[in-house]
């Protein structure tokens, strides 16, 4: 049994339904891809190996990959070499145990200090590997199905019953809990019934190197965007969680009204359809066209780093309209750039944005109230105002106060595992 009261040496970070190296903004990919790049990355600076597993979803790739120095991903095959709903996930978590079982098996006692599950089908495996190797479990939920099926999206199809028992499982087990604010911290402890004891609250942070103000003229020119045009973008997974279609009938609002000029007006819609948006791929481009608006709207596919910080620049607003988010990377990755923000007023997005000093929280998804925020953030003013709260409001978030937070987890974590197996030696 591995008990220690220090920084893990190697940690094995479970997250089963996306890889870290995928492209965040469609699929399953998203702010969890982002949140474990960043933190394994930081943990291996200090000296913490990592080694994430995921599932294989090609037979072309490669059995292990490095992710960066001291960050290795394991692509575990558990069903076929494709990717996989996540609904259809669960009957494979028993193979995907087993690979990951037999890689501790294969090196010598001991190998892995710690398990970080992302998600409740990693907790799941997590759940079995603690047990197994004797050492201690943190989960992080990224999302929870009581909270998602309490906001839901009008059409949208609700987590199923056997969700929430599997997360109820991994609450119960874990050493420690990591929400991403508060407000998580608080649906854990009362829609879950957690220990007290066992949740701590850790935000997610921003690539403060990568997000920063810049040009806004050079960055439209980059992306074909008239220098005096007004510029509304969403970014993120296309699917009715996120929203996207509240940003299209706003838009459709505010030219109605004729708060802004229909050939002054440019819409960026920035993603790629995820979740139950695969089921109509072509939704927003039909409800663009219903609402007569498809001569302002642009689609553009998942953008990379560099190329996405040039979309948060070549705004005016970035609309973050979920239904919920446990935090919103999306709004802190714009307000690093010095752009307002204009999101709905639920969960984490009260965090990550400040009503009225970095931008906006709408209460509701209605085009009505959503015009009227975006009209309202047409003056150049007061965009300048919030501009500069919004930068200096990210700069209070980094990933690199995120891992440190993570370490201090993880310590408090090993001194969990170690009572609970005096407490279990002692009864027996």
């Amino acid at each position: 049994m591995t008990v220690w009261l220090r920084p893990p040496r190697r940690v094995a970070l479970l997250s089963v339904h996306t890889s870290p190296l995928e492209q965040p903004g469609t699929g399953d990919a998203g702010g969890m891809n982002v949140y474990i790049a960043q933190t394994a990355t930081r943990m291996a600076e200090r000296g913490i190996a990592v080694e994430v597993f995921t599932r294989a979803t090609s037979s072309d790739l490669p059995p292990v990959a490095e992710l960066a120095p001291g960050v290795l991903v394991r692509h575990v095959p558990a069903g076929p070499f494709e990717p996989l709903d996540r609904t259809e996930l669960p009957a494979q978590l028993c193979a995907f145990t087993a690979v990951v079982l037999q890689t501790e098996a294969n090196n010598e006692a001991g190998f892995y200090d710690l398990v970080h599950s992302h998600y409740w089908l990693s907790g799941q495996v997590g759940w079995l590997a603690r047990d197994r190797w004797g050492v201690p479990l943190v989960h992080t939920a990224h999302t929870l199905a009581r909270v998602k099926n309490a906001a839901l999206a009008d059409g949208d199809t609700p987590e199923p019953r056997s969700r929430e028992i599997g997360e109820q499982q991994v609450v119960d087990q874990a050493d420690q809990l990591v929400a991403n604010t508060d407000m998580e911290a608080n649906d854990l402890l009362h829609r879950y019934d957690a220990d007290p004891a066992k949740v701590c609250t850790v935000s997610p942070g921003v690539d403060l190197a990568r997000f920063q103000p810049g040009s806004r003229t050079d960055a439209r020119a980059r992306l074909g965007v008239p220098a005096s045009a007004t510029v509304f973008a969403f970014v993120g997974r296309i699917q009715p969680l996120k929203g996207p279609d509240v940003l299209l009938r706003a838009a459709a609002e505010v030219l109605r009204r004729g708060d802004v000029n229909r050939s002054d007006l440019v819409v960026l819609v920035v993603g790629g359809p995820s979740g139950t948006g695969l089921e109509q791929p072509r939704a927003l481009q039909e409800l663009a066209a219903h609402l007569g608006i498809s001569d302002v709207v642009r689609f553009l596919p998942p953008q990379a780093g560099p190329e996405l910080a040039q979309v948060y620049l070549a705004a005016d607003v970035v609309t973050v309209p979920s239904h919920n988010e446990s935090f919103g990377l999306v709004a802190l990755e714009a307000q690093a750039c010095g752009t307002p923000v204009v999101a709905t007023d639920v969960g984490g997005l009260r965090v990550a944005v400040r009503d009225g000093v970095t931008g906006l929280l709408v209460p509701g998804h209605s085009a009505d109230m959503w015009a009227d925020a975006l009209t309202r953030l047409n003056s150049p003013e007061l965009r300048a105002v919030l501009g500069a709260g919004a930068v200096s409001h990210a700069r209070a978030f980094s990933w690199d106060r995120t891992t440190d937070e993570l370490v201090g987890a993880y310590m408090r974590a090993g001194v969990a595992f170690r009572e609970v197996s005096e407490q279990a030696e002692v009864a027996s």
